[in-house]
């Protein structure tokens, strides 16, 4: 007989709830063979009688009487006959001293209710990827943190940040994400969290350069009565909200220095002043912060204090660029592609060859946060060839002659197609920075592609303008990089 593939892992589910019963099984069954179990007596048959599943995710309450077993003695019995099985509570609420001992007596995980889909899915992927039995369809590369975002990795690079988040996430430091704009530092912040023991608590993100200071100092601490004008009422901030929970600092390069020695205090002794409170409040709030500058350049520049850096740094998360894990790509487009095709309810579009050339071609100054936009404007617009000319937009801009130097006396396709884009496109941006006088951004303009994209083109191409102007348009280029950062 032959096999239909590799077996689906089993999951068995015990709740005395119907309701709870049909959302895990909602959850679960279109990838995993989920059985569900309403009572103590018919899971112990099922595990004497059959063989053993991969995974039980067990009701803490789901003893109703005193002559039934309670469940840490349940837990106890299945230890014992089942000391492989891995096994998952799911609690309304739990005291710390029996979860302490239900995760001495082998427990994997605590859930408390009401969870979400979320909930479920990390912890059920994590409790198989250390059995050592991943779920069987290979394709899933993400771990979902909420309804709408997924951490996705498939490159060595991003598993090692996967595993650096699960590592800090056991230790209550603050964590510093540093990396360029959309390379998924909140994502980032968002794995820690889930990670850590603070998961069943308030997750914040603060914007640090969306609003002025003194706004900023309100929204952070909270004011008041009569703190300023319109101040009718006291309010309380996000770091009092987000207690026993973690906050994400965004953007913390652009906090103004007077609101970075409040933080630094807040970070050394957990209390800080409302705005215009005389009293100090006592918080337990872990900080994550994250940025896309030169912090080290700032610190030099003064414009960022070296005391709180040294406190932010118990952990430095480096996120790479798109551009430095482009084998990651065909993953993330499927991925996008799925997650805007639920959003818009449609069905998802296929990505022919010649655009996943283009999607892995392209620089993508915006990183991931660029890509989702392509993708999810090739899913609205339909026109494949129109996100291919976005992407490529020099492709045809110049013709040369081949020769077997073009492409290093090899005939190897890739190799040739790979020479053949990159002769065009320097020759067709140099002819249109020689055409704007080395106007940088006129020549973007012309080219219709980002700033960015083109600075980083002037340098991968390695051009430069004419000697006679070279002093002055080298200035001008330093200039234009400061402007980018």
């Amino acid at each position: 007989m032959k096999t239909q593939g590799k077996r689906s892992p089993h999951i068995v589910v015990l709740d005395a709830d119907p309701a709870i019963l049909d959302y895990v099984h909602r959850i679960l069954a279109d990838r995993f063979s989920v059985g569900l179990f309403t009572e103590a007596a018919e899971l112990n048959r099922s595990l004497r009688e059959s063989p053993t599943p991969d995974l039980l995710l067990m009701d803490w309450h789901i003893a109703e009487n005193e002559t039934e077993e309670n469940a840490l003695g349940l837990l106890a019995k299945i230890r014992a006959s089942k000391p492989s099985l891995p096994i998952i509570m799911l609690a309304c609420s739990a005291e710390l001293k029996e979860v302490v001992v239900a995760t001495r007596m082998g427990a994997a995980d605590v859930i408390l209710k009401p969870f979400r889909k979320s909930d479920i899915d990390l912890a059920v992927q994590q409790c198989l990827k250390e059995s050592g039995k991943p779920p069987a369809d290979p394709d899933i590369q993400g771990i979902p943190l909420d309804e709408n975002t997924s951490f996705v990795r498939s490159s060595k690079r991003m598993r090692e940040i996967e595993s650096q988040c699960a590592l800090v996430a056991r230790a209550d430091i603050p964590v510093l994400i540093l990396g360029e704009s959309g390379t998924g530092k909140e994502v980032a912040a968002m794995l820690i969290h889930k990670m850590s023991a603070r998961n069943q608590r308030c997750f914040l993100k603060v914007n640090c350069a969306a609003m002025p200071a003194d706004l900023l100092e309100s929204e952070l601490f909270g004011y008041e009565q009569g703190a300023f004008t319109g101040a009718v009422k006291s309010k309380p901030g996000k770091f009092e909200i987000c207690n026993n929970g973690t906050i994400l600092l965004d953007e913390i390069g652009e906090m103004p220095s007077a609101l970075q020695a409040k933080l630094l205090q807040v970070l050394q002794d957990g209390s800080f002043s409302r705005l215009g409170g005389r009293s100090s409040v006592k918080v337990d709030v872990r900080v994550i912060a994250a940025t896309n500058i030169d912090i080290k350049a700032a610190i030099a520049q003064r414009t960022f204090r070296e005391d709180l850096y040294y406190r932010l740094n118990g952990f430095t998360l480096r996120m790479p660029p798109l551009r430095e894990r482009t084998e990651e790509i065909p993953i993330l487009a499927q991925h996008f592609m799925c997650k805007a095709a639920a959003q818009y309810e449609c069905d998802p579009l296929p990505i022919s060859p010649a655009l996943m050339q283009a999607l892995t071609s392209h620089v993508w100054p915006g990183n991931l946060r660029e890509l989702e936009n392509t993708i999810k404007r090739y899913l609205v617009l339909g026109d494949e060839q129109a996100i291919i000319d976005e992407l490529c937009p020099l492709q045809s801009t110049a013709s040369f002659a081949l020769s077997a130097e073009d492409f290093g006396g090899s005939a190897n396709l890739k190799h040739l197609v790979r020479n053949l884009k990159g002769s065009a496109e320097s020759a067709a941006i140099a002819q249109s920075l020689e055409g704007t006088g080395w106007n940088r951004k006129a020549a973007a303009n012309d080219l219709q592609i980002s700033y960015k994209a083109l600075l980083y083109k002037i340098k991968q191409y390695n051009l430069s303008p004419p000697q006679k102007r070279q002093v002055s348009m080298g200035q001008a280029a330093g200039f234009d990089q400061a402007q980018s950062a």
